[in-house]
């Protein structure tokens, strides 16, 4: 997905001719409380017309998105992305579905790694460490999912007000009588 922490790209590609071009995919889905339906266009991206500011970019995507909860007022949301695929390489369909995907991936670990680990108001900037802390906070989820964390916010906030529950994800024992008396 483009975002606007990519500002060149976004902007390139949110001022691409989209009014232009007819929507390839569209469905619809209700349940949980809620009416959602997602609309897809696509446009080629040539180097030679100048492209995007987003390296290997072939595809350009305009997702528009309407939800209603139930009882609530409807919102509408349009997000844009890019990929390295060509149109005939995936149908709208399947880019639809690649998305969606992406989505999961984001609800399960970059929004756990955003909200729970406050990854967006990180001062960590300079070279590998934003990667590296990244590391450490997916090797963090994966260890407490493995664990049979559910709610990863809730156990860590158990450990931060006990420390030593840590210590058996460690593999550390901990004895807090080390003298046995």
């Amino acid at each position: 997905m483009i975002k606007s922490n990519q500002p060149l790209a976004y902007a390139q590609i949110s001022a691409l001719p989209w009014n232009e071009v007819s929507v390839a995919y569209s469905a619809s889905e209700t349940g949980h409380g809620r009416r959602e339906s997602r609309s897809i266009k696509t446009m080629a991206v040539a180097d030679n017309l100048g492209g995007i500011a987003f390296p290997h970019a072939t595809l350009a995507i305009r997702l528009h998105r309407r939800r209603q909860e139930t009882g609530k007022k409807e919102s509408r949301r349009t997000d844009y992305a890019v990929t390295s695929l060509d149109a005939h390489q995936a149908t709208p369909a399947q880019i639809a579905a690649f998305i969606r995907g992406e989505w999961g991936i984001e609800n399960s670990s970059h929004h756990i790694r955003d909200v729970t680990f406050s990854e967006d108001a990180s001062t960590v900037h300079a070279g590998t460490a934003p990667r590296a802390m990244a590391a450490f906070r997916n090797l963090a989820i994966g260890a407490l999912k493995i664990l049979g964390a559910v709610n990863i916010a809730k156990t860590t906030r158990a450990i931060r007000e006990e420390p030593e529950r840590a210590l058996p994800i460690l593999g550390i024992t901990h004895n807090p009588n080390p003298q046995g008396t």
